[in-house]
């Protein structure tokens, strides 16, 4: 007897139909998996053997062969042991299900018969949906993360048991159905970190302002104990919320990582990633010999925080330049190329200096010139290119810290980036593929950004030949401009929007001796 069971499995954070074809014949007992399965898949004989006679059911004495098709495609993880499980059981004549063909199995098994969840489960569910699959058997652990998909019909098991209920067609068990949009909404928009707590430091959150504002990337530069770190944490208060639909995908790509906390169903804020600065290039872009996501994926839609930027690895920086520029990693293998989504925003923070206080007000600086060029120059001109504003930290003062009034909430600053935000949908159309004014390309700028008025014309060319910017950093003034005037409500870019963009560039300006 032959049983066919649908199942899938995840490419990248895309996912495909697999087949699992069972074959049972009367020949010496044995188990064989085809299929191109990895190690996890192959040691779900025993999980299987073991889960089908824990839940009251016969492991067939006979040859049981199991093909995973197309088998081609490298087959991961445990996500198909109840598929297989399920193929048994229809093949030696134990279950009898006639609508086998509309379900799809998704699950591990635990030796006991219960069904444990897996991860990427949301991606296979909307995956399964694109292909017509009717309904979905999936664990009932996560069972509200694959009911997020526009996909089949869900229904959350508990152990294998449950799962041939639902096949021979006595459905006790509800599906289960969850509204994304409700999801979103029910989350309170509470953050601990609160700009409010911030004492003095007024033109570095104005900076960061217009950073939410626009998608910008920035960089922070000031002296140890300034507060970037600080500010850097709280930014995602500052942050729009994000809509159904990057909720989604940010959630996908967790998802696939294996990195939602248990229960979660949905990434209902923008993700904050701080990885530590002795990452690899692997973990910080993506990778290994199953490409997974990297740090620059995990924080789609949200912020990439680099602490101490120069003191990352040179190769794992300069990576970052292609998703900076394109919102997006491709990693290629022999097998095949894969591409994660990476649309994120980068925050850095870094000392002027190596000792770190080069211009502090009461610290001396002890870096000849020549060392300091030799750190600044651990990041390269193209690097810095591609980030839209350095700005600069300066040390805090006594009277701010102790005599000082407090910041302005987070609420009050949100307010005024989801305006500016708001200009910019308006602007370009949720069609475009472009939602802020970082990611207009060169066609965006001619069009949105120009002709500018004589004064901010000569601004600009003044600024370009003094500091010997390239076309890429003439771009992004004019990219930042566009958010200064979006912010204060104006319909063109003004000299003061180009004045205060350019004074966003201090990196590029020579080190002092």
């Amino acid at each position: 007897m032959t049983a066919t069971v649908l199942s899938a499995a995840t490419v990248g954070v895309d996912a495909r139909l697999v087949h699992v074809e069972v074959d049972t014949d009367r020949k010496l007992p044995s188990f064989t998996l085809v299929g191109l399965p990895d190690s996890a898949v192959r040691e779900s004989r025993e999980r299987v053997m073991a889960a089908v006679r824990n839940a009251g059911f016969q492991w067939p004495r006979r040859r049981v062969t199991v093909n995973l098709a197309p088998a081609d495609l490298r087959k991961e993880g445990s996500a198909f042991d109840l598929a297989i499980a399920a193929g048994v059981l229809v093949a030696s004549e134990q279950v009898k299900a006639d609508t086998l063909e509309d379900f799809a199995l998704l699950g591990e098994l635990s030796l006991d018969g219960s069904v444990r969840p897996v991860r990427g489960l949301l991606s296979m569910a909307t995956g399964l949906g694109e292909r017509g699959v009717y309904a979905a058997i999936v664990p009932a652990a996560n069972a509200r993360e694959a009911a997020m998909a526009d996909g089949p019909v869900i229904y959350p098991v508990r152990s294998l048991s449950e799962a041939v209920e639902v096949l021979e067609g006595g459905v006790r068990i509800r599906p289960c159905v969850v509204d994304a949009e409700a999801a979103l909404r029910q989350e309170e928009a509470f953050d601990e970190h609160d700009f409010a707590d911030v004492r003095g430091q007024e033109h570095a959150k104005r900076a960061l302002e217009v950073a939410a504002a626009g998608g910008h990337n920035a960089v922070l530069i000031g002296p140890p104990g300034a507060g970037k770190t600080m500010l850097a944490r709280r930014m995602p208060s500052i942050l729009s919320a994000p809509t159904v639909r990057e909720a989604l995908a940010v959630t996908r790509i967790h998802s696939v990582a294996g990195v939602l906390s248990p229960g979660q169903a949905l990434v209902t804020r923008r993700p904050f990633r701080a990885p530590h600065h002795t990452i690899s290039d692997a973990g910080l872009i993506g990778g290994g010999p199953s490409p997974r996501p990297g740090e620059v994926s995990l924080s789609h839609h949200g912020v990439l925080f680099l602490d101490e930027l120069p003191e990352f690895q040179r190769r794992a920086v300069e990576a970052l330049r292609q998703p900076m520029e394109e919102c997006r990693v491709t990693i290629g293998r022999a097998a095949a190329t894969l591409t994660f989504p990476a649309r994120f925003m980068l925050v850095a923070s870094m000392n002027p200096c190596p000792c770190g206080y080069l211009g502090h007000p009461r610290q001396d600086c002890l870096c000849p010139p020549r060392a300091v060029e030799r750190y600044r120059t651990r990041l390269s001109g193209p690097l810095l290119d591609r980030i839209d504003l350095h700005v600069e930290v300066p040390a805090v003062g006594f009277d701010d810290l102790a005599e000082g009034p407090p910041g302005e909430p987070s609420a009050e600053v949100r307010s005024r980036v989801e305006a500016a935000r708001q200009v910019q949908q308006e602007r370009f159309g949720e069609e475009s593929g472009v939602f802020c004014n970082a990611h207009m390309d060169a066609r965006h700028v001619r069009v949105y950004c120009r002709p500018l008025p004589r004064e901010a014309a000569g601004l600009l060319r003044a600024a370009l030949e003094r500091l010997g910017l390239s076309a890429r950093a003439h771009d992004r003034i004019l990219k930042v401009a566009r958010t200064i005037a979006d912010l204060a409500g104006a319909e063109g870019i003004e000299a003061a929007h180009v004045a205060e963009a350019v004074q966003y560039r201090g990196l590029d300006r020579p080190v002092p001796a």
